[in-house]
């Protein structure tokens, strides 16, 4: 059996949690938090890293801190996990979903302005499969109507684009540390702050609204309930599991981008032949996190799922469009036709670090058999 996916150890993960252990200290910002925090800063040029639970708790914390309220728009790509959405939501403003382009499945840049409206208050764009959405150009729209860009860049460590980590851009980006990612700790995620003006209140907030922060660098006396908050903060055994991986992240990165472009070329054939599409990566620098093809219609991608899981290879779909979920037809009914045509037709392979070039072989192989 070849499955989609395969979490990998770095082999330091027991290591670092045996000191914990030793050391005794296991709720949220202790050593190992703040040594993952400290590499988050340094390496993706963010003001400051908050280790959270997960990519989600990093959305919703990052909705907080944007003052995103009742009355709110927020712009969201449809082609997006709901947790983009959700965040939105919890937070008692609407998601306005927005149509993306069919050669990267991010949102479509040409087509944001058009969602803009006088309650919009954020864009948060989504980098699919950690290729960057054009930023240059969101960014500007973004100043333009005096609006926050706010990334779901859950799957897009260790990319960038025009030569600087694809995580800085944006006044907050969220990110995600989920089993399925490059870099994983099980459950997991941070929110990267990229304007320092949100540092301060993001103390107070990943404290369940105290400035307990403060207290423990000793600038008050006592602290106290002073804002909205939660309990955004890792507990430090998933923190140590964490670090063990952020170490080794450049080479899981390296070893994933040598699987996908094999993929990509080996895959080069059938697009000639007119039985598939490959991604698109131009213009910045990917990570390897995911390798999709897209088929020529829904009965093929469907077809491919089952033959190729006869075969005991695990290859998947992803997301159905947000706008024609049950949940999202309560925000929007307007028709936005590349997410959910091809949505219908985009398929995933099984891409992972310890993947063999005989396992690889196969699936390619597989591939071509079924679609021959």
């Amino acid at each position: 059996m070849i499955p989609f996916n395969k979490p990998y150890l770095t082999g330091n993960e027991r290591v670092y949690i045996e000191e914990v252990l030793k050391n005794g200290r296991f709720s949220g910002n202790n050593v190992f938090s703040k040594k993952c925090a400290a590499w988050l800063e340094d390496r993706l040029q963010c003001a400051k890293a908050v280790i959270v639970p997960s990519g989600t708790a990093a959305l919703e914390m990052m909705m907080i801190l944007a003052g995103i309220g009742p009355g709110d728009e927020v712009i969201v790509p449809s082609f997006t996990f709901s947790s983009t959405a959700n965040a939105v939501v919890l937070r008692g403003a609407t998601p306005v979903f927005a149509d993306v382009r069919p050669d990267t499945m991010n949102i479509d840049e040409k087509r944001i302005e058009a969602a803009v409206t006088p309650r919009t208050k954020a864009i948060c764009p989504v980098y699919y499969a950690g290729v960057a959405c054009d930023m240059e150009a969101i960014e500007s729209l973004a100043r333009r109507h005096g609006l926050l860009a706010l990334p779901d860049a859950a799957q897009a460590i260790g990319s960038a684009y025009k030569g600087r980590p694809l995580c800085s851009y944006g006044h907050m980006a969220a990110l995600s540390f989920h089993e399925t990612k490059n870099v994983h700790c099980g459950e997991g995620g941070a929110l990267l702050i990229n304007d320092p003006a949100f540092v301060e209140r993001a103390e107070i907030v990943m404290e369940k609204g105290t400035d307990r922060s403060k207290f423990f660098r000793g600038e008050i006396d006592k602290y106290s309930w002073v804002d909205v908050g939660s309990s955004f903060l890792v507990n430090e055994i998933t923190a140590a599991f964490l670090y063990a991986q952020l170490e080794q992240s450049e080479k899981i990165t390296e070893r994933r981008l040598e699987l996908w472009t094999r993929y990509y070329r080996e895959l080069e054939p059938l697009e000639k032949g007119g039985k598939l599409r490959r991604p698109t990566v131009e213009g910045c620098v990917h990570n390897g996190h995911i390798f999709w093809i897209l088929l020529n219609d829904a009965a093929i991608r469907d077809r491919l799922i089952y033959e190729l899981k006869d075969k005991g290879i695990g290859a998947v779909f992803h997301y159905i469009p947000l706008h024609d979920a049950p949940m999202g037809l309560n925000f929007s009914s307007h028709d936005l036709p590349t997410a959910a045509e091809c949505s219908a037709r985009l398929l995933r392979l099984p891409l992972y670090v310890e993947m063999t070039p005989q396992e690889m072989e196969y699936v390619v192989e597989s591939v071509r058999e079924v679609l021959s």
